[in-house]
């Protein structure tokens, strides 16, 4: 992927996937304006680049208000003269069950991960129109944000509109060349470490240098934030330029195309359908084959028992 003459804007890439993201679009040739709300980890990761031979300048600030992301967009602008791809990455956790979320746990979220990815966007947009040369947006979902998780209802809530947002803007930018689409990662992060499935696996990469299983990559599909960081590279490049509107995930050894929300079981009735009718046809017609929800837990393989084998293959 040939990136040499565009401007990218990663927010949240002073760590994990955003810091990710950023590296591998300067590895590919684009000047990365790297926003982090921790500006030492945000100089560090610009730094990084530029000592690897990119070009990165660090624009710290924690998204949300407007004046941020404007300010962001202006940074681009003023250093290297256009803003041509932009990645929202930037985001926090506050997770609790229902029943123990505060308000503030919920604003907090959803301020940083559904506001900022609004914000940055309208700004990005904008620019991009006034350049009159297209562009690409690219926001960061999450499997949570898919089938719902495990106390993070602020969360899950702002993951599933952010990709609920992406389905409006392909269609509101199509016309001015920009194209708009989701990544959903699973990747090794300090968001995912706090998951206890997770953990030990992400642990023993950290610490001790071992590499995820075969299965883990493979049937769960994570792996390294570096795993993931080839896809908003695609999605930037000229190879992706009829690609818009869609979820996609990735990670470890996988890439998958997520669906969006459609009709998956249909049944008319004449005259319309009363409380007693539903119940009456619910479960062999509509309800007959319920969706399910929630994100499964790591199945690790059966160990092979005494005496099994697999027919003496190498």
């Amino acid at each position: 992927m040939e990136l040499k003459d565009r401007v990218a804007l990663v927010t949240g890439a002073g760590a994990g996937l955003g810091r990710a993201y950023a590296r591998a679009l300067a590895g590919a040739g684009a000047a990365v304006v790297v926003n982090d709300a921790d500006e030492a980890a945000a100089r560090e990761a610009a730094a990084g680049i530029t000592a690897d031979g990119g070009r990165a300048i660090a624009a710290p600030g924690a998204v949300g208000p407007a004046a941020t992301a404007d300010a962001l967009v202006a940074r681009a602008v003023e250093e290297f003269g256009a803003l041509d791809v932009l990645v929202t990455n930037a985001g926090i956790l506050r997770d609790r069950v229902l029943w123990k979320m505060s308000d503030e746990d919920f604003d907090a979220v959803l301020d940083v991960h559904l506001k900022g990815t609004f914000t940055c966007v309208r700004a990005a947009v904008r620019r991009m129109r006034e350049q009159g040369a297209g562009g690409r947006v690219i926001v960061v979902g999450s499997p949570a944000g898919q089938r719902g998780n495990f106390g993070q209802t602020n969360y899950s809530a702002a993951k599933a509109a952010i990709v609920g947002m992406v389905r409006t803007w392909a269609m509101e930018c199509a016309k001015a060349g920009i194209t708009v689409n989701a990544v959903v990662p699973v990747a090794a992060t300090a968001m995912t470490r706090t998951i206890p499935a997770f953990a030990p696996y992400i642990e023993a990469w950290e610490e001790r240098g071992e590499p995820f299983p075969a299965w883990l990559r493979a049937a769960e599909g994570f792996g390294t934030p570096e795993d993931v960081a080839g896809l908003p590279v695609f999605l930037a490049s000229p190879a992706a330029a009829g690609v818009t509107g869609q979820a996609i995930g990735i990670g470890g050894d996988r890439l998958s195309l997520w669906s969006h929300p459609r009709e998956i079981a249909v049944a008319y009735r004449e005259g319309g359908w009363d409380a007693d009718a539903i119940a009456a046809s619910w479960a062999t017609g509509p309800g007959r084959e319920p969706e399910t929800y929630g994100i499964p837990a790591p199945q690790p393989p059966e160990p092979l028992g005494p005496g099994s084998g697999d027919g003496g293959a190498a």
